[in-house]
């Protein structure tokens, strides 16, 4: 009896087995069945979605459809976009590669055929390209009633190309051309049939000057045509210190500070945004209503704000550009009508990457991006916060005032500062300064607190003197510095802890009595 119940039991094993191996091999069938049926994904193949949502985000505004032929659908549109983009990551690739990768897959025989040509002859001269594109103005012209072609024109697209040969750069072109499109909707999808330029015009930057309530006039800057004279300091909270938007974002602490603040009689505060901190490109709300929150603050309390828009960033890379021109674009904009704020600052000390990161790079990013704000927001005015005087002078002329930051000796102040005025002739901000009261075994030639007091007092005297602005560096003596702000070694450290004009325990220094002037 045992013997039958086991031989019943394996035919019931063996029949299940079949069967579910049988089922697998249907599943098998149909999945291959519906790959060939609707074809490869090219943007998972090539790793493009990610890649462009990491690198490549142009601005791109549709004209209103009026078109002849069919009308537009939405999701459509939509995939027309997305390969049309595609296909302009894919061509910048190949000129910085010279590969063909990927070529074939958005663009027909006839169109890649001059791609090609391009690639080879720039292989045989050691020629590579670094391009992208960072704005584009579609105007949908005709829509085929079968659903398989469409004509567009892009008009001012924005376009910035590097030159190297053998490895050196060679030329740096800024073009803004229009061009005349027709896509063919193949193996579902959309594909370049046709790409000409239409004509060529080299960019005109954007230089017109603020119309808010901050202007300039000659060496002045004037709030509602009246001469204002910045006397700032740079802010973060003691125990938030280069993350103010983070977990301990406190508005009743903020507002406690900003009491002090006005009541030492400086009129102006600095805050920091932080790139990856904001959402990269895509700017987190809950940082952005925090911003917003502390401006609010700030504007009750009859104190106004610079604001830098990129502290710790160093990417100046083409393929990044079009990411930190969303994210400038966003926050500038959100704050578009605020009468409080004077001024965007764009990037703090990008001097200090000129080596690493090569000049060239970061002052053709810098330019660009003054370009972006200036078209998102009319209404304020621009500076850079560049880390000493003599490197100022670099892109003066598209700046509304002039910022610098001042660690030098008190008695070069006034020599320095004239012999950069004279340099750009714009409003002048020297936007931090200071020195720590820390002399410890770390720092055995720095300061004591009544020596910090005394520098205050000194170079206090100076911008009196002068009439100069000025943004101290900083209100607190912070109990923790980030190892990216100043170096893991306690010698880097515990000079950063000890600028500030109140001490951890929040009892004011000496120097608090020389604040301002």
């Amino acid at each position: 009896m045992t013997l039958v119940n086991n031989r019943n039991i394996y035919r019931s094993i063996l029949i299940v087995s079949f069967i579910l191996v049988n089922v697998l091999i249907l599943l098998g069938i149909n999945k291959t069945l519906t790959f060939l049926n609707t074809g490869a994904d090219r943007t998972k193949m090539l790793h493009l979605e990610k890649e462009t949502i990491n690198t490549y985000l142009p601005k791109i505004i549709w004209e209103k459809m009026n078109n002849e032929g069919r009308k537009m659908e939405a999701t459509t549109l939509k995939e027309i976009e997305k390969d049309y983009l595609f296909s302009w990551v894919i061509k910048n690739r190949a000129l910085l590669s010279n590969s063909k990768q990927g070529i074939e897959d958005y663009y027909t025989q006839n169109t890649r055929k001059n791609l090609y040509n391009t690639i080879d002859y720039n292989l045989k001269n050691g020629i590579t390209i670094e391009s992208t594109t960072l704005e584009h103005n579609p105007k949908l012209e005709f829509y085929s009633a079968d659903g398989q072609q469409v004509i567009f024109t892009d008009k001012n697209v924005v376009e910035f190309q590097k030159v190297y040969q053998q490895e050196k750069l060679v030329t740096t072109v800024q073009d803004t051309a229009t061009y005349r499109v027709m896509l063919l909707l193949e193996d579902g999808f959309w594909r370049v049939r046709h790409l000409q330029k239409m004509d060529k015009n080299i960019a005109i930057i954007d230089t017109v000057k603020s119309n808010g309530v901050f202007t300039v006039k000659g060496n002045s800057i004037l709030k509602n045509k009246i001469l204002f004279t910045i006397k700032g300091i740079n802010y973060y909270p003691k125990n938030s210190a280069w993350d103010t938007f983070g977990p301990l974002f406190n508005l009743d602490t903020i507002s406690k500070d900003f009491d002090i603040i006005k009541s030492a009689k400086l009129n102006s505060i600095r805050l920091f945004v932080q790139y990856d901190d904001f959402g990269k490109a895509d700017i987190r709300k809950d940082k952005l209503d925090k911003l917003k929150k502390i401006i609010a603050l700030a504007e009750a309390k009859k104190l106004y704000v610079i604001i830098t828009l990129f502290d710790f960033y160093s990417d100046y890379t083409l393929e990044s550009w079009t990411l930190t021109h969303r994210h400038a674009e966003t926050i500038v904009t959100a704050f578009k009508n605020n009468k409080n704020i004077i001024a965007w600052d764009i990037k703090n000390e990008p001097n200090l990457d000129f080596e690493n990161r090569k000049k060239e790079n970061v002052l053709s990013w810098l330019d660009h991006m003054i370009s972006v704000i200036r078209k998102n927001d009319p209404n304020h005015l621009i500076t850079i916060g560049w880390s000493n005087s003599f490197e100022a002078t670099n892109l003066a002329d598209k700046l509304d005032f002039v910022s610098y930051h001042f660690y030098n000796a008190i008695s070069d102040l006034e020599k320095e500062n004239m012999v950069l005025e004279k340099a750009v002739k714009k409003p002048l901000l020297i936007e931090e300064f200071g020195v720590p009261s820390y002399n410890g075994i770390w720092n055995l030639r720095g300061y004591n607190e009544e020596e910090q007091a005394n520098y205050h007092q000194k170079i206090q005297a100076v911008f009196k003197k002068n009439k100069l602005a000025f943004m101290s560096w900083t209100l607190y003596d912070f109990p923790h510095v980030p190892d990216q702000v100043a170096g893991k070694w306690p010698w880097q450290k515990k000079r950063q802890k000890k600028f500030g004009f109140i001490n951890e325990n929040g009892t004011k220094k000496p120097s608090f009595l020389h604040i301002s002037n």
